[in-house]
């Protein structure tokens, strides 16, 4: 089945795998394979403010919903958007959803958000009655009308915002739905009324979706029962529900099919549903890569693809050893990987390096400190909700100094644990802590990750934008090269990311 406009692919059943991509034709690194509109998308509540609700642009000077006074957008347009055709592609889970980084989504926080002065946010309201002012409000409910160019349907068109615009209001403090829950109301309205097969599916519909519904656990049935609770105290007056058990099905399509939108630091933006995208098999040796550009996603080569070769994508982070990567797979997808990394082991010992020491610890002494690793990195990612900084802090050098006596700095666990700690350091502002742990980072990154990899790309753009900071100017600049050097292949040279840091560049 080939997709209309990306001849060069098609799905196929892959052995072993079950459905996956293929391609028909050759790509090139950097070469793009396809792009995908998201079907569904949401962006985090805690981005409000700093990026439209509809578009996902960065920007200062973005205009708040007049109602909830919690939804931002460029403009009007963006607001009437959103309302009535959220299928427009712009210029830009809490449980597993396909991420470039496991290390980011723990960090505490990142350069932009940090960098941003307080009180930023665009006091410019965009009222109830803004709609009405657009020649919208009860025209849309009416019936067809035609606005900004585009002929609409009003039976077909679904306020997505307005969704969460009066049950926010209602709510107030209390409106606490999670992302995967937000995201699942707004797959459920985009059903209703957009049955037929949209764009985001051309080769894998979202009722295709995989759910291994069959292996869950207890701990994670009770988990979706909790969404789905969550689903209807939230969402009650505003949609209408299938019955419990297709409920139940669709959280946890989602939960397995579902995407986290991140930006060129790869923070943490939204969540969403890509399709097709969604059809690619998972490998720890991929040949391409996803990036977003707003809500669309970008699939690019970052390594030579032959015809009648499989197109693999990467589900989690791979700075980790087999062990770690498969327990993970395992647990959020529900297959053990047997590509060629995973079953040669061959970057295992380096990513584990132990320090070199005149009496060498014995084995059972490594398996305790792996075993305490991976302890101590659980134990983080729960401090976060309730710990302070400078006790986060405590934590991450704590750790370093009694992982240190086994492992060498370039060992993952070590890693991980600078990583928090320099993410910790951003949000204390910190500058120059957060660049000491960037500099022991880098170099151990870009061996451990592959070629083209976001998350030495990420790393090389916090260094960038720290050296800049710190008035050194040259090293930043070094920096700051090095990360476009991996981001014109894996965003494309003619990302807006790209011509913001060479705006960076030319202006210090």
């Amino acid at each position: 089945m080939r997709a209309a406009g990306d001849g060069g692919l098609e799905r196929f059943c892959s052995p072993g795998k079950g459905r996956g991509l293929r391609a028909l034709q050759p790509f090139h690194v950097g070469d793009l394979l396809f792009s995908c509109p998201a079907y569904a998308y949401v962006l985090t509540v805690n981005e409000r403010g700093n990026h439209c609700e509809y578009c996902f642009a960065r920007k200062e000077g973005l205009s708040k919903c007049g109602r909830c006074k919690q939804a931002f957008y460029c403009n009007v347009e963006c607001q009437v958007c959103i309302f009535i055709n959220p299928h427009k592609q712009a210029t830009r889970l809490p449980r597993p959803v396909q991420s470039q980084s496991e290390s980011s989504q723990t960090s505490v926080n990142t350069w932009h958000s940090l960098a941003r002065p307080e009180g930023g946010h665009a006091e410019s309201v965009l009222g109830a009655g803004a709609l009405e002012a657009a020649g919208l409000g009860q025209a849309q409910e009416a019936g067809c009308m035609e606005t900004m160019g585009h002929l609409v349907r009003g039976k077909e068109d679904w306020p997505m915002h307005k969704l969460e615009c009066s049950p926010m209001v209602v709510f107030g403090e209390n409106w606490n739905p999670s992302e995967t829950v937000r995201l699942t109301a707004r797959i459920l309205a985009k059903q209703k009324i957009h049955p037929e097969r949209t764009p985001s599916e051309k080769l894998l519909a979202v009722k295709e979706f995989e759910s291994h519904l069959e292996k869950l656990d207890n701990e994670k049935r009770d988990l979706i029962q909790s969404d789905v609770a969550a689903l209807h105290h939230f969402y009650s007056k505003h949609l209408e529900f299938p019955d419990t058990d297709s409920l139940v099905v669709l959280f946890a399509q989602v939960n397995c099919n579902g995407f986290t939108i991140e930006d060129e630091e790869l923070s943490h933006l939204g969540s969403a549903i890509f399709p097709d995208v969604a059809l690619m098999n998972h490998s720890c040796c991929p040949n391409v890569i996803v990036t977003y550009k707003g809500t669309l996603a970008e699939v690019r080569a970052v390594q030579e693809i032959s015809p009648g070769e499989e197109v693999f994508t990467s589900y989690i982070d791979l700075l980790y050893p087999t062990e770690d990567r498969n327990d993970r797979l395992r647990d959020s997808y529900f297959f053990t990987c047997q590509c060629q990394e995973c079953t040669t082991k061959d970057k295992d010992k380096a990513k584990v390096e132990i320090r070199k020491l005149s009496d060498p610890p014995k084995a059972e002494t490594i398996r305790e400190m792996v075993r305490y690793a991976r302890n101590v990195i659980e134990e983080f990612r729960r401090a976060k909700h309730y710990k302070s900084p400078s006790e986060l802090l405590e934590i991450c050098e704590l750790s370093q100094e009694k992982m240190g006596s086994v492992f060498e700095d370039s060992n993952v666990y070590m890693l991980h644990m600078m990583y928090q700690a320099m993410g910790v350091c951003l949000y204390m502002q910190d500058w120059e802590g957060a660049l000491r742990y960037g500099q022991k980072i880098i170099k151990p990154y870009s061996k451990h990750y592959p070629l083209y990899s976001l998350n030495v790309a990420s790393m090389w753009l916090k260094l960038g934008r720290l050296y800049m900071g710190l008035e050194d100017k040259a090293a930043g600049e070094k920096a700051l090269k090095k990360a476009i050097a991996i981001m014109e292949v894996a965003h494309g040279k003619d990302h807006p990311y790209i011509s913001e840091i060479k705006q960076e560049i030319e202006s210090h």
